[in-house]
């Protein structure tokens, strides 16, 4: 093979990757819709929490902090947020965070899911 056959074989796979790239990027990218939080990487899953968290603390409702933490995957609400409890604080989390977190915790450690009632 001579140089100009592999300056066309170099070039031609240049304008592949480039093509590829402006038609994922630009004329169709990923769009993610309805997707549900159990998707998110780490840091995204702990504002998720530290914000089921925030809201507990105004509703006081267990059941639908339950169910929000439920959404992240089949572990139980209590053993999300102790996870997320020690990511909060490996990173540096606020102590107010990390207080926030404590009591979710405590009030999923007591949770208790309420039976469906039978029609």
């Amino acid at each position: 093979m001579s140089i100009s056959s592999w300056i066309r074989i170099i070039l031609a796979a240049i304008a592949g990757i480039a093509l590829g790239l402006v038609y994922g990027w630009v004329i169709d990218p990923v769009e993610y819709v309805d997707v549900t939080p159990n998707i998110l990487r780490a840091d995204f899953r702990a504002d998720y929490v530290m914000m089921v968290a925030e809201a507990h603390q105004s509703e006081q409702d267990l059941e639908t902090s339950a169910k929000r933490l439920a959404m992240l995957g089949s572990e139980s609400p209590a053993q999300i947020v102790t996870s997320t409890l020690d990511y909060a604080k490996k990173n540096n989390f606020t102590q107010n965070e990390i207080d926030l977190l404590q009591e979710l915790l405590t009030a999923m450690q007591t949770y208790q899911p309420q039976e469906a009632a039978e029609p």
